[in-house]
């Protein structure tokens, strides 16, 4: 692969810290609302399916432009993982939703992306390739929407879009969302919007070593918890660095960055080693990891996230965070 490009910008418009204040307001009243329903929780990915331990090794073979941050040597590290359905509500997993793969990297050291020394660094993963929005703007208000039940979804799609047009949307939004699912042991997660590697901008995922589950399931987290109980899973930690505005983008989060133009480059092994989540010790980092905050932000400066998709999730996690207590490592 050539030389990745440190031409991005980012684009800040000038109602932004505006518009952000407004999405803080707008999560604080459905976190404050599904909390009442369901108990303290998160606004979105409230519902925790498993919690793991795991190891994350950086490999020492990986390209000098990838040696930024936490890819800077070989080594390696524990890992917190939290497993978690995407809604605002505490639904049966087998409804179609999204689901989430959220890793902490422990026992680090260095200057943070929000200006402050960390010793962690958070990876937010979905089982998607790319954001689907162009800005955080039409994503709150369809969660908004959505936070107000079906009739208030329908017709957003409506105003939006148009009677005929909204209807073809919700269609493919639920398409979408009904895409087969096989298990958090066999599907790949990707960060779906970038953040830095030193000078330059990044994508990351996690693709699978298992085999798909061939059956759905009622419980996903009781499927991984089987599967680690039995046998360690891994992952392979990749890298997709921006290559131009056009095929890259920084701030328009709809568009996939085209494993074509940019491919993906190995930098590490996820494994989750056997383990019991059953037993105390699985029952009590359950806990711990319920009530620890995971966020994009919560980064070493190397690896800063970029365009409005993430500067907006830096001050809606943070008021989330406030709103549930959650405890920062």
């Amino acid at each position: 692969m050539k030389q990745p490009s440190t031409e991005w910008r980012e684009i800040i418009a000038p109602d932004e810290e505006k518009r952000f204040k407004g999405y803080v307001e707008q999560f604080k009243r459905i976190q404050e609302k599904k909390s009442k329903q369901y108990g303290t929780g998160r606004a979105l990915h409230r519902k925790q399916l498993l919690a793991l331990s795991g190891q994350l090794e950086i490999l020492g073979n990986i390209p000098e432009y990838a040696r930024h941050g936490l890819f800077a040597k070989a080594a390696k590290y524990n890992t917190w993982i939290r497993i978690s359905n995407g809604g605002m509500d505490k639904k049966p997993d087998q409804e179609p939703d999204i689901r989430g793969f959220t890793i902490k990297v422990l026992g680090l050291s260095g200057s943070g992306a929000l200006g402050k020394d960390v010793k962690s660094q958070d990876f937010l993963l979905i089982n998607r390739e790319v954001f689907g929005l162009k800005s955080s703007e039409p994503f709150v208000n369809l969660v908004v929407a959505a936070s107000n039940g079906p009739l208030s979804l329908l017709g957003y799609f409506i105003r939006t879009y148009g009677f005929f047009a909204g209807l073809k949307a919700i269609g493919e939004a639920k398409g979408s969302l009904s895409r087969r699912f096989t298990g958090f042991a066999s599907e790949t997660f990707y960060s779906s919007a970038p953040l830095s590697c030193g000078p330059y901008a990044m994508r990351v995922r996690i693709v699978p070593s298992s085999k798909p589950n061939v059956e759905s399931s009622n419980d996903w987290g009781k499927e991984l918890s089987d599967r680690v109980k039995q046998n360690e899973i891994s992952f392979d930690l990749q890298l997709q660095f921006f290559v131009d505005e056009t095929t890259t983008p920084i701030e328009d989060a709809s568009v996939n960055w085209e494993e074509a133009n940019a491919p993906y480059v190995t930098v590490g092994k996820l494994t989750i080693p056997q383990q019991d989540t059953n037993s105390e010790a699985g029952k009590k980092l359950d806990a711990e990891i319920e009530s620890v905050a995971f966020d994009p932000w919560n980064a070493l400066i190397e690896h800063k996230p970029l365009g409005d998709v993430m500067r907006a999730r830096k001050v809606v996690y943070f008021a989330s965070q406030q709103g549930r207590g959650s405890i920062s490592l």
